[in-house]
């Protein structure tokens, strides 16, 4: 029986290995949903083994309790996750946490600038569970064009009684770092990254407006998934219309309000539960600074 164990373990790596080449070898969209295909079928083969192999022993409460804790703690030590349940959701992430953010700023037709961010949210996503856990959300008062535009508004909903006498963006970021300590984010054994709808956010948003204030940018804030790659490399084709193509895309119902920042973050991480569920593992995409 340990033989067969073993066997089964064995395929596992094999199978872990097809996941790592897939997401390493992205260099073609058109390439990556047969090989994501694949392995999400090859996953499924696995467990259709492991239950034949192990049997009552494994997947039944009337197993032997010691054969029961031997195989539970090398199926663990393979990378099958705390439980059964983890195993047959999805592959373990290469993050502790997700910090799912999307930026709303200051707009108007032609743009104005410098623009201002107006509405800070975060969703904190557990990368086993890829449920929210925890989340942060603010509004923050614009200092340069205080009154928000008639475009600003239709565009995101914001109106100005949400952001008048709110925190400056530095208090804000402060915050932020208050928060992130809060939830044990700041930890270096824990692994967290930010995921946004494109790079916008954090390669052009944030720091931009941080230099222009001479506000410093905390190193948390400068890695980050780029969703729109992610779902790319997962599904083989890029998402123009951003949020809409991916939901489409992946047969979801688009959640809240479009542009609406705290709304996005709800659907940029059902998008990512999705895509996990379909056995994608999320890379940082950004460059380092």
């Amino acid at each position: 029986m340990l033989n067969l164990l073993s066997n089964v373990l064995a395929e596992g790596e094999r199978g872990r290995a097809l996941q790592d080449r897939m997401v390493l070898d992205a260099s073609g969209c058109s390439m990556l949903a047969p090989l994501q295909t694949g392995a999400a079928r090859f996953s499924s083969y696995l467990l259709s083994r492991a239950r034949k192999v192990l049997g009552s022993h494994l997947f039944s409460p009337c197993g032997v309790p010691e054969f029961c804790s031997i195989s539970t703690r090398k199926l663990a030590a393979h990378g099958f996750g705390a439980s059964m349940a983890a195993m047959v959701s999805f592959p373990p992430q290469r993050y502790h946490y997700f910090l799912v953010l999307d930026f709303e700023a200051t707009c108007d037709k032609p743009q104005i600038h410098p623009q201002e961010i107006i509405e800070f949210p975060i969703l904190k996503l557990n990368g086993r569970t890829m449920e929210i856990e925890s989340t942060f959300h603010m509004y923050v008062q614009p200092v340069v064009h205080p009154q928000l535009t008639p475009f600003c508004t239709e565009l995101t909903g914001i109106i100005q009684a949400m952001v008048d006498g709110q925190p400056s963006l530095q208090q804000v970021l402060e915050r932020v770092d208050e928060w992130m300590a809060k939830e044990g984010l700041l930890d270096p054994n824990v692994k967290s990254i930010f995921v946004t709808c494109g790079d916008w956010d954090l390669k052009v948003m944030l720091p931009g407006q941080c230099q222009y204030l001479g506000l410093p940018v905390a190193d948390y804030f400068k890695q980050w998934i780029n969703l729109k790659k992610a779902y790319s490399f997962a599904m083989g084709c890029w998402p123009k219309n951003g949020l809409l193509d991916m939901n489409k895309g992946l047969s979801l119902q688009h959640i809240g309000r479009p542009h609406s920042g705290i709304d996005d973050c709800k659907n940029i991480a059902n998008i990512m539960k999705t895509l996990a569920y379909r056995g994608f593992i999320f890379k940082q995409t950004s460059k380092p600074f």
